[in-house]
């Protein structure tokens, strides 16, 4: 319902029709009805990261990178990406590059894949949680003075900048 109002297919007193017409119990739920998804893999994320309890804004124009998906408490950008938009060798180098801005910015970037979103959302939900524990706990772990940013990058090899190392497989040895 979200893709379908983003594009203009129905409008506000449409979905406002649908939830009127379902059973009490349900109307609530017309609370998270958003019409900035452009696809229902974006609604799936987007639900996921609000019962992770994540701070974030959808469809966020970041200068040098473009709109992005989500921004997820200020430093994560994750975009959720099908075949029908990403699929061509043109279309991965520029969604590469713009990671690759971004990060020279300070974003980390999580691509998820529509397709495990859409049928494997436990392991695209554990994803989040898991990249957003890690940032959580590398904030904590700045803000206490415990451990800088240079030694983050230090022992992320391959890394150069912080968001790039928060999110580093090689992580997990500075725990």
């Amino acid at each position: 319902m979200d893709s379908a109002w983003n594009k203009h297919l129905i409008t506000r007193e449409e979905v406002d029709a649908v939830f009127a017409r379902l059973p009490r119990r349900f109307r609530r739920l017309r609370a998270l009805a958003d019409r900035s998804a452009e696809a229902g893999s974006e609604t799936f994320v987007r639900l996921m990261l609000r019962s992770l309890g994540a701070r974030f804004e959808t469809q966020v124009r970041i200068a040098g990178v473009g709109r992005v998906d989500f921004l997820v408490d200020g430093w994560l950008i994750v975009e959720c990406d099908s075949r029908a938009h990403h699929s061509s060798w043109e279309e991965q180098l520029r969604d590469r590059r713009r990671d690759r801005v971004a990060a020279e910015l300070g974003y980390a970037t999580l691509r998820l894949v529509a397709e495990d979103i859409l049928y494997r959302p436990d392991a695209v939900q554990r994803a989040l949680a898991g990249v957003l524990r890690g940032g959580r706990r590398r904030r904590r772990r700045e803000a206490s003075g415990e451990v800088s940013t240079s030694v983050l990058l230090a022992e992320a090899p391959g890394c150069t900048t912080p968001a790039e190392a928060a999110v580093s497989p090689r992580r997990s040895a500075l725990e």
